[in-house]
């Protein structure tokens, strides 16, 4: 399985969720036994870490996974394009990136 690509925007200052259900041939893969991490960094290169999502397997049977940072976490994150990626990893140890790409922090105006 190859990483795929999936773009987006975090609004700085809110609490930032999305859930992402994986498939495998076409039906909700088991994630019995996965855990989840993912973290934000400038460029790809870049030992400094923006951020790190909060990664969990929220629903193993059908495949479900939510990455999610609490408003603090996204007012601490510059206005800016910056890249990520999901690994999950296996209870035996086997890392695969699921996701990757670019994400677009839009400044906050209410603070």
């Amino acid at each position: 399985m190859s990483a795929g690509t999936y773009n987006f925007t975090i609004e700085q200052g809110t609490t930032f969720s999305r859930v992402l259900t994986l498939q495998e041939n076409s039906s909700a893969m088991n994630l019995t036994g996965y855990s989840v991490a993912s973290q934000m960094r400038s460029t790809h290169d870049s030992s400094s870490i923006v951020a790190t999502f909060s990664g969990s397997v929220t629903n193993a049977s059908s495949g479900q996974i939510t990455l999610s940072l609490t408003n603090s976490q996204t007012s601490a994150i510059e206005e800016g394009i910056y890249v990520y990626d999901v690994e999950i990893t296996s209870g035996a140890g086997a890392v695969t990136r699921i996701l990757q790409g670019n994400v677009t922090v839009s400044p906050e105006v209410t603070r």
